[in-house]
């Protein structure tokens, strides 16, 4: 790892690290959802990394950020891509050994592959903290996610990302957006790799979430043969440490701490008042 980036295939992926190195401590590999990066994060990682004493890996995938520019349109396989290839690569060029794989969102969904996939590489990780994961396309998330597109081209969403991707924000909003708004991509379901999720898994909702609803967490909680602990916030959109950290922070760091002294599914209760 060198000025911010590792090199993984051909391509430099913006990180961050904080905390110990993967030899001293498991290591949170924190995976965004599909407007995310390294920044947006802001500085959640490493809060988590120090109430747990792990280490954290905080990276932008390929097109968002400041990684290399992604090729366009992106493959409606694109998670499965990440999940299956780049992550696997990646936890072997940064040396992780063992993990817990923080997604959000696309983010989770992406950890959600990972893990179930059978890959030898998913041997190392220990538990799983997901944030308003997607299992299967939903309405709801079709019409949010084109109530943004108009909000890109005619709102400030657009210079609001720029903050995040400068000269990568084109390229993150259309790869995510033009993806996801494919009717092809309502065929879009990973259930089938629930089965092989084995290891215990946080899942934390909000009950205003815009892109997504409890059916995803019901999915993920009878379909996992891990245990699930679910956290269903009110007053709470799709990103619950920005909106509810008091409550999130607490709850991450009390699983984590059950999961690795090998608790069945960590110790934070099922929803919060």
């Amino acid at each position: 790892m060198s000025d911010g980036h590792l090199v993984v295939g051909r391509d430099r992926l913006e990180v961050a690290w904080h905390g110990p190195p993967p030899g001293a401590a498991p290591t949170l590999v924190f995976l965004h959802e599909g407007l995310g990066s390294v920044s947006a994060w802001r500085d959640f990682p490493a809060r988590v990394a120090a109430a747990t004493g792990m280490g954290a890996l905080v990276y932008s995938r390929l097109g968002y950020g400041g990684s290399d520019p992604v090729a366009l349109p992106r493959p409606l396989s694109y998670m499965h891509d990440e999940a299956l290839t780049v992550l696997p690569e990646l936890l072997d060029v940064a040396g992780v050994r063992e993990c817990v794989l923080f997604g959000h969102s696309d983010g989770g969904s992406i950890a959600l592959i990972f893990a179930g996939s059978g890959l030898a590489q998913s041997e190392r990780v220990l538990s799983l903290v997901l944030e308003a994961p997607h299992v299967f396309v939903e309405d709801v998330s079709v019409k949010s996610i084109a109530a943004a597109r108009e909000s890109y081209e005619t709102g400030d969403l657009r210079a609001r990302l720029a903050r995040h991707h400068g000269a990568n924000v084109d390229g993150a909003f259309r790869g995510w957006n033009d993806a996801w708004l494919d009717p092809a991509f309502r065929r879009w379901n990973i259930e089938e790799y629930l089965p092989r999720v084995r290891v215990p898994a946080l899942v934390l909702q909000g009950e205003d979430d815009a892109y997504g609803t409890l059916a995803q967490v019901d999915a993920i909680e009878h379909g996992s043969a891990g245990p699930v602990t679910r956290l269903v916030l009110p007053r709470c959109g799709h990103a619950p440490h920005r909106d509810r950290p008091s409550e999130v922070e607490p709850a991450v760091t009390a699983f984590l701490a059950g999961a690795t002294r090998g608790s069945p599914a960590g110790i934070v209760p099922r929803r919060t008042p």
